[in-house]
Order: structure tokens, then sequence, then C-alpha cells
């Protein structure tokens, strides 16, 4: 396949993420659609009308997993899948997650096209959820599919507006018994196009990213208790300041990572203090913490550490500290077969590459556990991501999106379930 002529065949992908970018789009820039809320709604509506234009037969799963089929010539061979995730992060980019369903979508079409009907089974995803951004969980769309959750696992989990993902779920249309049952058993091949959401492609000047291994990461939520009390007439001797204690073990767990190098990354994104008085003394602060590394020895270790010294700290200035850890995810190898499979169509097109590790979580690290996953990244200008400059050049959009549907066509066209 000649890749260089085929990404002509994908302009309208540019045309839906265009179009995506206004659904959710905030006053000040940027994009929000947490799982379930009506601009959620209207993305997946969008996209399931532009599945149905392609051709595909469209339909959603229990939890609001949305997608387009294009069936094969051999229903009992297992499925290939591609996609990517609706949701995003409050006010963040065009392109996180999007552009891996657009660019789905768009090879399906052209696939469907060009060659007709496959041998195995194609299907797109739009995934309903993987951010974490409205509930204190990520990957519900794929790890539904995974068996990692239950349907009945939205019941206890609430939002900053005390709503439960359940409520949330069934308010939006999704959650009942008379729907698709989510867990799937009979998909063989994944593979996601995204934006790599770094600088490392641009910096090195390559076109795409062949992802060897995702990182693991522990997800956090500190609570320091100390005393309120008058900003004053409280002396610093007698103070139990919990926002001063978060202070020193915010900076304390950046100069840890620092240490550590090696890929460790620790990130405190969110905090609150309270009563958040100007002439009060905070008696408690809520932070978050967010660990990431490649290796499971190290991120155990790192995690552990950072939570004994939290509580050196806290033991120090005579204050309280809980950790919930409420994400826990082990490093995940994509699958070598596939990995060695893009970058040889990479090679064939002449498109400069990069072996690389995401430090981001994705989807498939959840799709791993029930089939050979795989992931190409395309750069991300500046490296920005989950911000409203985030932006990948329409050239290397196309790029990618033809890389993986060259891939798509060998996985269902040409080899069956062979690697």
């Amino acid at each position: 396949m000649n890749i260089a002529a085929e990404s002509g065949a994908f302009a309208d992908m540019m045309r839906l993420l265009e179009d995506l970018g206004r659904i959710g789009r905030e006053p000040g820039g940027g994009v929000t659609r947490l799982l379930y809320s009506p601009s959620w709604q209207e993305a997946q509506r969008l996209l399931a009308g532009r599945m149905a234009d392609a051709g595909l037969e469209v339909r959603y799963d229990r939890v609001g997993n949305l997608y387009g089929r294009l069936p094969g010539t051999r229903p009992d061979l297992p499925v290939v899948l591609t996609g990517s995730h609706v949701d995003t992060v409050r006010a963040g980019g065009d392109y996180d997650g999007a552009g891996g369903i657009a660019a789905g979508i768009a090879a399906l079409s052209y696939l469907k096209r060009r060659f007709g009907m496959p041998v195995r089974t194609l299907e797109v995803v739009s995934f309903c959820e993987e951010e974490g951004s409205r509930f204190p969980l990520t990957y519900w769309g794929s790890g539904s599919i995974g068996g990692r959750y239950q349907i009945g696992d939205g019941i206890g989990i609430y939002d900053a507006e005390g709503v439960s993902l359940d409520e949330a779920m069934k308010a939006a249309g999704f959650g009942h018994g008379s729907q698709p049952d989510c867990r799937r058993r009979d998909i063989g091949d994944y593979v996601e196009l995204h934006i790599e959401q770094g600088v490392v492609l641009e910096a090195a000047g390559r076109r795409i990213g062949v992802v060897e291994s995702i990182v693991g990461q522990r997800r956090y939520g500190i609570a320091v208790t100390g005393n309120s009390n008058h900003a004053g007439t409280t002396p610093m001797s007698f103070r139990a300041d919990a926002l001063a204690g978060a202070a020193d073990m915010i900076v304390r767990v950046e100069e840890m990572a620092k240490r550590a190098g090696n890929g460790a990354v620790a990130t405190v994104g969110r905090i609150e203090a309270l009563p958040n008085t100007p002439n009060v003394i905070p008696g408690e602060v809520r932070f978050s913490l967010d660990i990431r590394h490649t290796e499971s020895w190290m991120l155990n270790e790192f995690s552990e550490s950072a939570i004994e010294t939290f509580q050196e700290i806290a033991a120090a200035r005579k204050l309280q500290v809980k950790t919930d850890c409420w994400l826990k995810t082990e490093p995940v190898p994509m699958d070598s077969t596939l990995a060695g499979r893009i970058e040889r169509l990479c090679m064939e097109a002449g498109l400069p590459y990069l072996r690389m590790v995401s430090g981001a979580g994705h989807d498939a690290q959840m799709m791993a556990a029930v089939s050979r996953a795989a992931m190409l990244f395309v750069p991300s200008r500046g490296g920005i991501s989950h911000a409203k400059e985030e932006y990948t050049e329409p050239a290397h959009l196309a790029e990618g999106a033809a890389v993986l549907a060259a891939c798509l066509h060998e996985l269902a066209y040409t080899t069956g379930v062979d690697g």
C-alpha cells in the first residue's frame, strides 16, 4: 500500500475533528466532555452518525461504548478493533482520544471503499471514558470490555456534585439489562492511534511512534488534617498548619522524583485547602498525587517511599495524613508482533519512526488483557496536551491514519489470525 498516495483519502478525518471540537467548547478555549454529560452524549451521537455514513453497523453497549462494525466474511475469526476515547479532561484539547476515533472511522471507510468486505470483522470503537475527569476511576469503557469493571461498580462512585456513576449512566440512557453486555471475548487484535502528548517525536524529527510499553500508574487522594485557628493570635510554635505540611510533602515528592530519574515522574495536580479563608490557619488540605514509571518494582518502591515520607512530615508537624490509592495500574507491554508490523509498514512507506514508551495511560493497556494490543503515536506540537493549545499537524494525522489503515488491512484482509 502506498501510504503517501493514500493520505488524501483521510481529509474527512479533519472535518470530523473540527466538528467534534465544537462540542463542549469552553468560552476560554479547550474542550470539556465529561462522562455521560450532555456534551459527551452529543459527541457520541455525532460519531454514531459518521459511522453510519461510512457504511458501518452502529451499536452501543451497556455502559455507552459506541461501535461501528464492518462485518467479515469469516465471522468465526477474532475481531480486529481500533479506536480511542471520546471523553476529555476539563478544558482539554481537540485531539486527545478524538484523533484515534476519527482515524479509525476514516481507515474503515477507506478500506471498505477500496477492498470491500474484510475476511475478519473490523470495528472502530469510541470508548465512553478513559480520563477519570468526572469520577474517581479511569478506563470505565475499555475496562468494562476487558472485565476490570462490572456494571454494578458505578453504584458507589460519586462525582464532585454527589452524583453517582450509576445515576449518571442511567440518566444518559445506559446501564440497562436490555442493552448488550460490555464484556468482549471475540477480539483478537486492538490497534490504537493516538497523539503522543509529549515532545519526544517532534524533538527527534520522527513522524510515527511505535509504542513498546505503557507506564504503570498510582493515583492517590491525600488528606492532611491539622487545626484551624486564628491567623493573628496563634503563635507559630503552637500551629498545626495543614497547608504548610502539605506544601512540604509536595516539594519533597518532587525532589524524590528528580533524584530517582530513570523515567520516574510524580505530580500533584489538584489541591484544596479548608476553610480557604485568608485569616484562618488551614485545618485540612486535600491534594492528588500521580506517580508513574515503566517498571513495576520501581513504581511500587517509589510510591511506598512517598507515602512514608508524608507520614514522617505529618508526625513532625503534629498533623494527621490519610492516603487513598484509587488507581493502581501496572506497566503493560504492547504486543511485539504487532509493533514489528507497524515498524515494517513505516519503513516500507519511508516514514521516520521511533520505538518508544508511553508516559501516559491509554485504553490499549486495558485491551491488552483480552487481545493482542498495539499503539502508534503521531507528534504533538510542542509536546502540549490536556490543554487548549494541543495540536497535531493534519499531515501527521493523515500519515498516522494511513499506517493504521495499512495495518488493519493486513490483519483483516490478508493474514487472518496469524501474525
